[in-house]
């Protein structure tokens, strides 16, 4: 049978690959991984940049696209055959990414080339190519003795397995919780819209009345609107109990032994901590810097946060009777309170965000930014019809990248919205070849009776992944593991959470915010309000993102071992930063999918981290106008395109001309 996956492809063949196609490509690719690896270490010429780290950089393209195609479709269209191979080539890959790092002639020559860099006038790209190949195996176990190298190998194996479980439990949870309802009053306050995605969900699973799930398009409206507090409660114990039942699904076991694994990986390499050993690549540097960042941050927004849980408590309990405000109650309040002091919901902004109108519309901003044009094709291979391709190139008809979308929520999908790419840009023989991006979003579904809507929420999350998207698509660098969005954790979301702000701009929301059923464009009065409340609750707001970032780092920034029990570890870590009651019942680590299957691990922080850097940079395109040719080509030049090729502090100097300040996110969030 010939594999699809082990011919030379361009685009990934997905409508010719079937699943018994993966597990023997994959181990065709590895070992022809390990060939090209071997030609390496057996060549007899004294290792130059060229013949060794060059060489290596370009060994195992091949494995790394039928990775990329594997691992999201894992993620994008998973299925328990894909789930039952990933569990089965996880391990492989580990062990293959090991016997590389754990090569000692591959090293020897690898070390022999740094150890001479000083006199070989390299360029800055090559430079930070060999730092980063020398430190891949430095801090990999190299300089191990075989008996921890050994060690090290188990580590990883066993880590691998247990991330992917996690994710599996934390999809099937999620999958496995349907309220299904069948009287109309259960849905008071809904909007008519969100009543009709229910009864369309309820009738595709050949049920009658309405069903609401745990996909975000499903969970926050009704969190939002739905007066039933039962119901309210019952459906968000539900989402805070993932992992966290004591069934076979429970993630308790695994959260404690992947912390523990880490723990062990850094201490095996003479790290104090998980911590320590992420950070050193970090733009942080330390976890000293992240608490001392974590904390200050604490500090300017604590009493805020104190001050809007006091006036939303006070809101209810005038409204509603409500004497203590609990985790369930805080969507619905917040949503009363802010449709009484700004006149403003969702439902009177969801009309001018349709969602083929939002793409129209970062695509146009795109376009004024950095000349990019976007046209649909209908001929690219796609693993679900509901994907959609475009041709991107510049204003003089180059082409740039190719880029796929996956809006809508399926339950092969997991949860949430991202970024991905099936072929990275880099530069070989001459040839700038360019990438294949992807964007993967969970949104509200068109209805019998109304187009697919967004919130305002979504309308940003659909500019912040798509700007993870141009870091991706505007890449030019010559290797491919400078590229694109392979930097620093922390610089990645600058991208992302600096094209948010376009969506609060009079000049950018007249671009593409039309009614869907008229055609007017959003009233001005509706622009102020959105600029008016977008720092609505913003103190409760960051609070939360730091309890995330403390939680963290009490995970990985100290040593596990004596935490016997998940859920008191993490009552205590989210000690400082707690406003509403504690429930028993949920578990916020069990589903934290970020630090646990993700790349997050002493990393969450990062959100907040490039916030600064964000608020810092968009002041700039305000200063100058967020059009303005000039900025967006330094944006484009000295960030967008360059990828990990420099430390990320150099580049953003280049670009802002200083060091960010954090007191451009502090008056942007109003708690200056």
């Amino acid at each position: 049978m010939s594999n699809p996956l082990l011919q030379s492809f361009d685009r990934a063949p997905f409508s010719k690959i079937k699943n018994e196609h993966f597990k023997p490509a994959f181990l065709q690719a590895i070992e022809d991984a390990r060939a090209e690896i071997d030609a390496i270490t057996e060549n007899s010429d004294a290792p130059t940049f060229e013949n060794t780290i060059e060489a290596l950089e370009f060994s195992g393209q091949q494995l790394d696209r039928i990775s990329s195609v594997f691992f999201n479709l894992n993620s994008a269209e998973t299925n328990e055959e894909i789930q039952k191979i990933a569990q089965e080539v996880s391990p492989l890959l580990s062990e293959f990414s090991n016997d590389i790092t754990l090569n000692q002639a591959l090293f020897k020559r690898i070390k022999a080339v740094y150890e001479q860099k000083d006199a070989l006038a390299l360029t800055v790209e090559q430079d930070t190519l060999l730092d980063k190949k020398y430190k891949s195996f430095s801090r990999n176990g190299a300089n191990l003795p075989d008996d921890k190298k050994k060690r090290l190998r188990e580590i990883d194996t066993e880590l691998s397995k247990l991330k992917l479980k996690f994710g599996e439990n934390v999809l099937a949870e999620t999958n496995a919780f349907e309220m299904h309802l069948t009287d109309e009053k259960d849905l008071d306050g809904l909007p008519e819209g969100e009543k009709e995605a229910a009864a369309q969900m309820a009738k595709s699973k050949n049920k009658e009345g309405w069903l609401v799930t745990l996909d975000y398009p499903s969970y926050i409206p009704f969190m939002k609107y739905a007066k039933n507090r039962e119901l309210r409660k019952k459906l968000s114990m539900a989402f805070g109990s993932k992992g966290f039942y004591q069934n076979e699904l429970d993630n308790q076991e695994n959260v404690l032994k992947i912390a523990n694994l880490r723990h062990e990986r850094a201490v095996l390499l003479g790290y104090e901590t998980h911590a320590h050993f992420v950070l050193e690549e970090r733009m942080a540097e330390t976890p000293e810097k992240v608490h001392e960042f974590l904390n200050e941050l604490l500090e300017k927004a604590k009493p805020a946060a104190e001050r809007e849980f006091k006036e939303l408590e006070d809101f209810a309990k005038d409204l509603d009777g409500i004497d203590r405000l609990q985790k369930w109650d805080g969507s619905y309040y917040a949503e009363k309170l802010k449709q009484k002091l700004f006149d403003l919901d969702d439902e009177k902004l969801k009309p001018y965000f349709k969602l083929e109108n939002v793409i129209d519309g970062v695509f146009k901003v795109a376009g004024e930014l950095f000349g990019l044009r976007f046209n649909e094709v209908f001929d690219i291979d796609t693993y679900n019809e509901e994907v959609k391709t475009f041709r991107v190139t510049d204003e003089k008809g180059n082409f740039i990248s190719l880029f796929y979308a996956d809006f809508h929520p399926r339950s092969g999908k997991r949860g949430g919205a991202w970024m991905t790419s099936y072929k990275p840009q880099y530069v070989k023989n001459g040839e700038n070849v360019r990438p294949h991006i992807s964007n993967v979003c969970n949104f509200t579904r068109s209805t019998p009776s109304k187009p697919s809507l967004l919130t305002f929420n979504e309308v940003t999350t659909l500019f912040h992944e798509f700007g993870h998207g141009l870091h991706g698509m505007l890449a030019n660098t010559t290797y491919p593991s400078l590229s694109g969005t392979s930097v620093y954790w922390d610089f990645v979301e600058l991208p992302s959470q600096v094209m948010e702000n376009w969506c609060y701009e009079k000049e950018a929301l007249e671009l593409f915010a039309k009614h869907y059923d008229t055609g007017e464009t959003i009233p001005m009065e509706l622009i102020t309000k959105i600029k008016e409340s977008s720092t609505f609750h913003e103190g409760m707001a960051t609070l939360r993102q730091l309890s995330f970032g403390l939680l963290d780092m009490s995970w990985h920034g100290a040593d596990p071992s004596g935490i016997k029990d998940v859920k008191s570890h993490e009552t205590e870590a989210f000690k400082g930063t707690q406003l509403y009651p504690d429930t028993p019942e949920t578990c916020m680590s069990t589903a934290f999918s970020h630090i646990f299957q993700g790349g997050y691990s002493s990393g969450y922080y990062s959100y907040k981290w490039a916030e600064v850097l964000d608020a810092d940079a968009f002041a700039y395109f305000k200063e100058k106008g967020i059009f303005n040719k000039e900025i967006a080509s330094k944006f484009k030049d000295n960030i967008l395109s360059k990828g990990g090729t420099e430390k990320p502090m150099v580049l953003y100097k280049r670009f802002r001309g200083a060091e960010p300040k954090v007191e451009a996110l502090l008056k942007r969030a109003g708690l200056l």
